[in-house]
């Protein structure tokens, strides 16, 4: 019998109507809802909507506008391009956005709610970023690159004759950050603030120097300063997370340190009365992981005190409503939630299963929120069914304003996905969902994957997942879990694999698949394994420690903790937070953490999987470990994704659906139950 209201996988399979199992086409198909901004007084809501571009392949941003009463909503910005980063001006009659069409670079822009004109406010060489209107509607600052000469040394010859064709010339790089993941090598340049005419003219660059200045951008009430984020110490370039909170004097670009502890100070934003600033940050002693805690202080950097001291999870991001409150989102045992937290430090949840609303192969905790001068709360959240969607808060419960995919995906046989009770050998309480195939009668086993997440500090949850459905349509059952080294269950549990890791996680994995067979849907004879990043350097660690599964797909992994160290894109991290020591003071203790090492054991059939211009686990990782088994005569094959970063490996749809293919292809080489020719639709079809 069928899994009440979702088809079988051979009524899915049927030619003589609709497609009803989830197939790679319908990544083309998902809209998700981004970037929620609610108007100060809290009637309409800007938010982006990600929709999957088919000519071009690419996910497109576009602004639209729901009004809260009604659930009406409108286009306001779309088209050809990118168009994001909507905020209200102070009166609520106008909307600042960035905006391109593809052509050039991104420019800021100001649109008339009334009227429905606009005004291309800047013409500017990079994109402007961290947006913020000044509390007059007169001005806007933004942060944006500053190009600057790169070292010299040397010079070509000088006698090229005209039209010659000559190589190019030499790269010189001299930082000891040069590139980085989705960005590739860094051009010369630093991040500083601008400030320009919400009606347009010619900006005036605020800040200086040879530091990188970030958002959030917050301006006193008065106009004359501007609160930031930077590290400007002197060697910033290896303490690179010591960040402080400034303020900037908009007039004179005079910058002013308000606070000093060694560790990251970040976030801030300053009280609608100007009185008090809020800001997150932790006190950094070396360790793997650290919460951010939610810190308040007066605006000239005295009095700073701790706020979240009672609550064991960390604080991802932060707003004012009024000036006695201050709205958060956290993480919470998988799932994400938004508090309101007073400035005595008292808490109350005022909503919870957020969402996010972009990059859906895997399902990250996450999503977005902002809060009205009333404490009304616009937010993103979705199931495991499909992608987020607009939300306002309202009482005791929420409102939901999209249905982005509802015309479509309720047809769809969708994957369900449960809790699956896990318990580790130490006696510890682990979080797992499987996720199993439409349609799979009681009793009946299917085959499993394993499939574990990056970080290795990061959480899943109960979410939708383009990857699981993919997996799921094909016949497999999926398990995803939190081991220890997760975070959203505090710092003691993330901390578990400090300098430990790969380690005792690997326990909880293996207890979750025990689990699964336990629970009768995982065919013990029929077990795969795979995940990405962190996920990928497990999977390469758990064959080189156990023969149980038939065979195996690392995705973009690190297979050699000391070269990782040394080509990731933040080089001075890895040594510092993972390790006691630098890799060529205690090598070992570097190897023998490296999935490398034990190479010599691989039995199991592997896949290596990476995008092409990975900076966080360099190809080179990935290109190591297929030599090695290669070299031992284990089954293995490589895919690389053309153009793809670590964290752009699916942010394509052709590509993300590709990897899907071929992971199932590579597993359906080695499953035994003769099923692999004999499923519901392949991702392929």
């Amino acid at each position: 019998m069928a899994v009440p209201g979702v088809l079988a996988a051979e009524d899915a399979a049927r030619p003589d109507g609709p497609e009803r199992a989830f197939t790679a086409d319908d990544l083309f198909k998902l809209d998700g809802a981004t970037d929620p901004e609610i108007s100060p007084d809290g009637s309409k809501i800007a938010y982006v909507r990600s929709s999957a571009d088919i000519m071009t392949d690419k996910i497109v941003p576009s602004i639209w506008l729901v009004d809260v009463a009604s659930g009406a909503q409108r286009p306001l910005v779309t088209g050809p391009g990118a168009h994001f980063s909507p905020v209200w001006s102070p009166d609520g009659k106008r909307l600042a956005y960035v905006s391109s069409d593809g052509t050039g670079s991104p420019q800021l822009y100001v649109l008339w709610l009334d009227s429905g004109a606009k005004v291309k406010v800047t013409e500017l060489p990079d994109s402007p970023g961290n947006l913020a209107w000044s509390p007059d509607g007169k001005q806007v600052a933004y942060t944006m690159r500053v190009p600057g000469e790169p070292m010299k040394l040397g010079s070509q010859p000088a006698g090229r004759p005209e039209g010659a064709k000559w190589a190019k010339p030499l790269q010189i790089i001299d930082r000891v950050t040069y590139r980085f993941d989705g960005a590739g090598y860094l051009p010369a340049g630093f991040d500083h603030i601008f400030v320009v005419s919400a009606e347009g003219g010619a900006p005036r660059q605020v800040t200086f120097g040879n530091f990188d200045d970030g958002g959030p951008l917050s301006w006193s009430p008065d106009g004359r300063r501007i609160v930031f984020s930077a590290n400007r110490h002197a060697d910033w370039e290896r303490d690179i997370n010591n960040s402080e909170v400034y303020n900037v004097d908009v007039a004179s670009g005079a910058i002013t340190a308000l606070t000093s502890r060694q560790g990251p100070d970040a976030a801030p934003r300053l009280s609608p009365d100007g009185k008090h600033i809020a800001y997150v940050g932790f006190d950094d002693v070396n360790r793997s992981y650290e919460n951010n805690d939610l810190y308040v202080m007066n605006a000239d950097g005295s009095g700073s005190r701790l706020l979240t001291a009672k609550l064991d999870r960390s604080i991802d991001a932060l707003e004012w409503a009024g000036n006695n409150a201050i709205y958060v989102r956290y993480d919470d045992r998988g799932g994400t939630r938004v508090a309101r937290v007073a400035l005595d430090g008292s808490m109350k949840t005022v909503v919870e299963g957020l969402t996010a609303g972009a990059h859906f192969d895997r399902p990250y905790t996450g999503g977005a929120f902002s809060v009205s001068n009333g404490g009304r709360i616009a937010y993103t959240e979705g199931t495991t069914s499909e992608p987020a969607d607009l939300w306002v808060s309202a009482g005791s419960s929420g409102k939901r304003l999209t249905n982005l995919n509802g015309t479509w995906i309720g047809a769809k046989a969708m994957a369900p996905v449960r809790k699956l009770p896990v318990t580790a050998p130490d006696g510890r309480a682990i979080d797992a969902w499987l996720v199993t195939p439409p349609g799979l009668k009681p009793g009946q086993k299917a085959p499993l994957i394993l499939e574990i997440h990056g970080g290795p500090n990061a959480a899943y949850g109960p979410t939708f997942s383009t990857d699981y459905q993919l997996y799921a349509a094909h016949g497999y059952a999926v398990l995803y879990t939190n081991p220890r080294g997760s975070t959203s269950y505090g710092e003691e549990f993330a901390n578990l694999i400090d300098r430990a890791y790969p380690g005792t996680d690997y326990d909880d994995l293996m207890a979750a698949v025990d689990a699964a067979i336990a629970d009768g849907v995982a065919d013990p004879e029929n077990l795969f394994v795979t995940g990405g990043s962190g996920g990928g350097v497990l999977t390469s660690w758990i064959v080189g420690k156990t023969h149980r599964f038939k065979a195996a797909a690392t995705q973009k992994p690190v297979i050699n903790w000391i070269s990782e160290a040394l080509t990731m894109d933040a080089t001075p991290f890895t040594s510092r937070y993972w390790f006691d020591k630098k890799p060529w003071e205690d090598p070992m203790a570097y190897w023998k953490r490296s999935p490398l090492s034990l190479v010599g054991n691989v039995k199991t059939p592997t896949l290596v999987v990476v995008g092409s211009e990975d900076y966080r686990t360099p190809d080179s990782e990935s290109e190591q470990y297929y030599a090695a088994l290669q070299i031992r005569g284990v089954p293995t094959a490589m895919v690389k994704v053309p153009d793809a970063s670590h964290g752009g490996i699916a942010a394509r749809p052709s590509q993300s659906a590709a990897k899907a293919s071929a992971i199932l292809a590579w597993f359906d080489k080695y499953r035994t139950d003769g099923k692999a020719d004999d499923v519901a639709p392949r991702v392929s079809d």
